[in-house]
């Protein structure tokens, strides 16, 4: 599936490899070492994060419904409607009722970040293999559980220091949002020529 408004940061990835490099590791072995590992941060967490980020982008103008955030972002509405419901709870996002509804986010863009984001729907950054418990081999922690849980802080200490706002001040965003919302509107002129042409027939 290609990404959509949100994609894995170089920065995220540099940080990464210094991480590993601090730690002597050769960094012709990350690959290897990773492969596995990044996986675990294409959940619900980064869905989560895209559908926020669309949403910080169109609610400056009006409410977005989550069938607008799923047509963009091709994330179904019953897996949305899921997450939204977290995002609610955790006092994210409100609804607004009526004609023209949807949703906004509740607080300023600058105050959400995006690790928080990922916690309001209980997923976490983490990279080991335990969940982060000790008991990866018999019970105990294997050999290089604290090597995995040193990484797995860094990327939530990274991801707490990025804020909605400061992913939509990014060119790529917003060129991509904008790209998306073109490809929505094409879609709908193609859908409504067929309806024309099928009340002329």
């Amino acid at each position: 599936m290609a990404w959509p408004l949100l994609y894995f940061p170089y920065q995220l990835m540099s940080m990464i490899v210094d991480y590993f490099s601090g730690l002597s590791i050769v960094t012709e072995t990350l690959h290897d070492l990773l492969k596995d590992s990044l996986v675990r941060l294409t959940t619900k967490g980064r869905y989560a994060v895209t559908a926020m980020l669309d949403l910080a982008f169109h609610s400056q103008i009006k409410p977005v419904t989550l069938t607008e955030i799923a047509a963009r972002q091709t994330i179904s509405l019953s897996y949305l409607e899921q997450l939204f419901a977290r995002l609610r709870r955790a006092g994210m996002v409100k609804g607004v009722r009526g004609p023209g509804g949807g949703y906004t986010l509740c607080g300023e863009a600058t105050e959400i970040n995006i690790a928080d984001i990922i916690a309001a729907v209980d997923e976490h950054v983490d990279v080991t293999k335990c969940g982060g418990e000790a008991n990866c081999q018999q019970h105990q922690a294997c050999l290089t559980h604290d090597l995995w849980m040193g990484l797995s802080d860094q990327i939530r200490e990274y991801l707490k220091g990025i804020t909605l706002a400061e992913l939509l001040e990014k060119h790529q965003v917003q060129e991509i949002a904008k790209r998306q919302d073109q490809d929505i509107q094409h879609i709908i002129d193609i859908h409504r020529l067929s309806g024309a042409n099928a009340e002329v027939a």
